[in-house]
């Protein structure tokens, strides 16, 4: 399901801000986008979105704004910057040159000028961090939770007409039962002018076996049950995302049926409908988790 969350946390002098964006995916996926100092964190931010969804194509931004109080984050390696003073001088001495050792000349080496530990920023920076995307994701997922509320009202009015509309094909069915029987028997009868051969018992067999194929009473209960698991599921607070999909498939199974046994234009236009909507439902299931 598609979702936003955003949150800013300052935390020892560190501002994070977490930005969690989500589109429709069959599987998990998720993309940081972090700063070079927490990239080791990778798996952790992963692990902390898979502790609220199941599905989805997730995008993670995390932007940094550290106080550091005018300081420079980098250290003076002193002793390093004598060394290389010396060897200097004894090139310059040995060589023969006026030019004198200067500051610009040891800045060239980069073991003068370090950047400091970066072990007790990274875990501070983290600290907010982690806790920005905490918030951002309850932010997230309450985006989702109230586009889920309107899937839930429009999917409820569809099941229920399904219902009625099950109902109107099975009704049509058992009505076109005895005329269909009567419609056969009529031609049989007519092929056979003779009638001294026409054997009527087998007749009134085959008539019958007609008719049970013809019956589409037994789909429309198990379509009917099938919706009766789909509101069922929806009530569930578990994530249903693939159960819902698997009785779908299921109505689509028993629709496909019941159009298949009607000789019969009304129901075969009515099946259509059902169809119809059997696909809007199976479209949007791709937001639910």
């Amino acid at each position: 399901m598609t979702g936003y969350g955003r949150a800013d946390v300052t935390k020892k002098g560190v501002t994070a801000r977490v930005e969690v964006r989500g589109v429709n995916s069959r599987y998990l996926e998720v993309t940081p986008r972090m700063p070079r100092s927490l990239s080791l964190r990778e798996n952790d931010v992963k692990e902390i979105i898979r502790g609220y969804i199941n599905r989805g194509k997730v995008n993670v931004q995390v932007t940094l704004d550290s106080s550091s109080n005018g300081s420079a984050p980098l250290k003076i390696n002193v002793d390093a910057a004598k060394s290389y003073y010396k060897l200097l001088e004894q090139l310059r001495k040995g060589v023969k040159l006026k030019e004198q050792v200067n500051l610009s000349h040891l800045l060239q080496f980069s073991e003068v000028l370090s950047a400091t530990e970066e072990t007790e920023a990274g875990e501070k920076e983290w600290q907010a961090v982690e806790q920005a995307l905490h918030k951002a994701m309850k932010d997230f997922n309450e985006m989702r939770q109230k586009e889920g509320k309107e899937l839930s009202k429009d999917f409820k009015k569809r099941i229920e007409w399904m219902g009625d509309t099950v109902g109107k094909i099975e009704t049509l069915s058992k009505e076109r039962i005895p005329e269909e029987r009567k419609r056969l028997q009529e031609r049989v009868e007519q092929l056979l002018e003779d009638k001294s051969v026409l054997d009527q018992k087998r007749l009134e067999l085959e008539l019958i076996l007609l008719a049970d194929k013809l019956d589409v009473t037994e789909e429309c209960v198990r379509y009917r049950s099938h919706n009766k698991f789909f509101l069922e599921a929806m009530a569930n607070e578990d994530s249903a995302g693939r159960k819902l999909n698997f009785l779908v498939q299921e109505m689509n199974r028993e629709a496909n049926t019941m159009g298949a046994k009607s000789n019969d234009a009304t129901i075969a236009h009515l099946v259509v409908k059902l169809k119809e909507e059997i696909e809007k439902i199976r479209e949007q299931l791709q937001n639910i988790e």
